[in-house]
Formats: C-alpha cells, sequence, structure tokens
C-alpha cells in the first residue's frame, strides 16, 4: 500500500492510504471523530457488496485536509465508520486511519515512484510525458480510473476487460465473473482474496497467460477470481482491476483531468509474479502491531506440513524476532524461492517450538 501522511482539520498526521479505488475520502478510524473535531455529522447506512447487512457511518461537515502541510484543500467531504470494518492497520503492521482518492487526483499530476518510495505532485500542464514510457488513455467515471485492456487466459482465448486502476490492491490482477478453471489451468488455490465491508472476500487464485497494458504485455500474471456466487451491481460496470502487483513495475504519472496515465517501466519490470509459497494466512497484532497471528492455513500447503496452525503466534523467523521484522519483509520472504528453508519459532498453548517450513509453489 502506498501511504502517506494526512493532516486533518490542523491535527495530525494520521496514516492514510493513497487508493485510487476510493471516491469520497474514507476514515476508516472512528476514534477520529473525537480528535479532529467534527462537530456536525450526520448518520449514513451503507449497504456491503454482495451483502444485505447495514453499516452506519458518520458523514462529515467539510474537512480542511493537507498533505505533509504543504498541499492544502478545504471543504473536503469524508466518510467516518462508526467500526472498523476494514482492519487496515493489522494488514498493514502499522496504524491506518482512512483511505484518500479522488480528492488528492483530481486537481493535480501524481508521480508515484515505487523505486525510491516518493510521490511527486504538479500542477496540471507542469509535467511533460515520461521519456521512453507510454501514454494511457483512462477514464474517470465515479470518481475513479478505469482503462480497457485484453487478457489471454491459458487455454488461447483473449477476452477483452475493462479494470479499475486500483491502488489500494495489493494483487496483481483482478478478474471477475470467470471461474479460474476458464483455459484448462491446473493450478487453482482457494484464498481469502481481501477484505470489504462485509468481511473477507473469498475466492480462488491462478494465473493468466498474457496480460495487456498499452504497448506492454506480462506474461503469467498471477490473477484473483473472487467468489462468483457474489454478484455486485457496479455503478460503473467493470471487470475487475488492476493492482500494485502491476503497478509497482511502472513509475507511474496520473492525470485526471486530461484522463491519461504515463507509465514507464522500473528496474522491477521483468520480476516474475510469485505468490505465497507457504499456505498461511497472518496479520499483525497487538497494540503495537509486531505480533504475528496465523488466521488460516491452506491444507496440504508447506505450512499444513510443517503443523502450523490457525491462531499460531510466530514470535521468530530464522532466529530474528519479528517485531524487528516488517509484514512486508515477510511477505517478501515467504514467496521468495521454491524449496527454500527457513525456521519458524511459534507460540502455541503457552509453549514455544521451532518447525522448519519448507517453501513450496502452489500456483
Amino acid at each position: 500500500m502506498v501511504v502517506i501522511p494526512v493532516f486533518i482539520n490542523q491535527k495530525g498526521p494520521f496514516n492514510f492510504v493513497l487508493d485510487t479505488g476510493v471516491g469520497l475520502m474514507v476514515i476508516t478510524d472512528p476514534t477520529l471523530v473525537d480528535s479532529i473535531n467534527i462537530n456536525n455529522r450526520r448518520t449514513l447506512k451503507m449497504y456491503g457488496l454482495g451483502n444485505d447487512v447495514v453499516f452506519e457511518a458518520y458523514a462529515t461537515s467539510s474537512l480542511d485536509i493537507s498533505i505533509a502541510q504543504k498541499l492544502k484543500s478545504q471543504d473536503v467531504s469524508a466518510t467516518i465508520f462508526k467500526e472498523d470494518h476494514f482492519g487496515l492497520s493489522n494488514y498493514a503492521g502499522m496504524p491506518i486511519h482512512g483511505l484518500l482518492g479522488y480528492e488528492f487526483f483530481s486537481n493535480l499530476l501524481v508521480k508515484v515512484n515505487f523505486m525510491d518510495s516518493t510521490l511527486t505532485v504538479a500542477e496540471h500542464g507542469k509535467v511533460k510525458p515520461l521519456k521512453r514510457g507510454t501514454t494511457l488513455p483512462i477514464t474517470i467515471e465515479e470518481r475513479k480510473p478505469y482503462f480497457k485492456t485484453k487478457v489471454l487466459l491459458p487455454g488461447g482465448q483473449h477476452t477483452d476487460r475493462k479494470l479499475l486502476i486500483d491502488l489500494g490492491a495489493g494483487h496483481p490482477l483482478s478478474i471477475e465473473n470467470l471461474q479460474p478453471y476458464a483455459g484448462n489451468q491446473k493450478r487453482v488455490i482457494a484464498a481469502n482474496l481481501g477484505v470489504g465491508l462485509t468481511g473477507p472476500v473469498n475466492g480462488y487464485i491462478s494465473r493468466v497467460a498474457e496480460l495487456y497494458i498499452g504497448k506492454y504485455m506480462f506474461k503469467n500474471v498471477i490473477t484473483s477470481f473472487p467468489d462468483s456466487n457474489v454478484h455486485v451491481n457496479y455503478i460503473v460496470p467493470r471487470n475487475g482491476n488492476i493492482g500494485m502487483g502491476v503497478l509497482k513495475k511502472f513509475l507511474l504519472v496520473f492525470d485526471y483531468k486530461d484522463q491519461r496515465l504515463y507509465l514507464k517501466p522500473n528496474a522491477r519490470f521483468r520480476d516474475p509474479f510469485e505468490h505465497d509459497m507457504s499456505g498461511m494466512e497472518y496479520y499483525a497484532g497487538g497494540s503495537d502491531y509486531k505480533h504475528i497471528i496465523v488466521s488460516r492455513v491452506e491444507p496440504g500447503s508447506a505450512a499444513d506440513e510443517a503443523g502450523i496452525k490457525a491462531n499460531d503466534e510466530v514470535t521468530a523467523i530464522n532466529f530474528k524476532g519479528v517485531q524487528d521484522i516488517t509484514i512486508v519483509e515477510v511477505d517478501n520472504l515467504l514467496k521468495s524461492r521454491e524449496d527454500r528453508n527457513i525456521l519458524i519459532e511459534i507460540y502455541r498453548n503457552k509453549k514455544f517450538e521451532t518447525v522448519l517450513l519448507t517453501l513450496k509453489r502452489r500456483i
């Protein structure tokens, strides 16, 4: 995730995920209601995707927003959840207070450089197209960016796709209303694909043979296939989204005003797409987010064979305490290389135990 410091009504900084998949600014941490002095608010009812469950949130009065106390915007509207339905802090391993999307991109040119972890912003017309890059036509609909592309399934079938460009999504690609078995794909795993208003989004993970983005083409792309039993009626019809797994391979410049996205490959461009090879899902727990708790273990996976179970706490990896490791480093280690041996210390039933985990490619 791209996380930036945001000041609200001269209070902060608060950690917000920069998310092109979000229209209205969303404050996910309900404790901010009091700390940023919001006096006038009204209650809204929100419906989770594919579900009749009703959630309550506040619609705020106009807020003053500043980014790193340099970029300022007034009269910004936002939604504040009465309960944190996303739990983004547990996924990120650090406090996350909300999501910022359209308000940040609508009147500025925004350059995202994943190689040095910087954002550069400029007024419209002040940035020239990237040298040796390409310009991708996009559309801005209901405050979100979309583009059209082609996807080649393993069986040789080309499909036209309209995708949301989603900086807030960690996966490379997600395709909806399509079974992962299409095209005789043999390797498919069930997985928790992320989190939405109604909780975990379940489905499958597999690969597609080719993905086209402008003049660029990627092969064997890790792809999420949400459960086809959950039908979603989007305001803007789409076939899925493209996330950080692909976007981080480029230097990006978003130009909402002229509806263009400039792309230039970076040093990660040719890195292969790899998925977790452990088979365990986990989150950062505790008040300091320095505890790693196993939430699920895929049957038959490397973690299952090593004897790791749901609710185990991982306390050390290769003799290094998890308090000294970021959750991103853990992610990268567990998808680094097939047959790699990793020593995992776990805490279970008031006892410590060390197990040998041998990574196994699953897709």
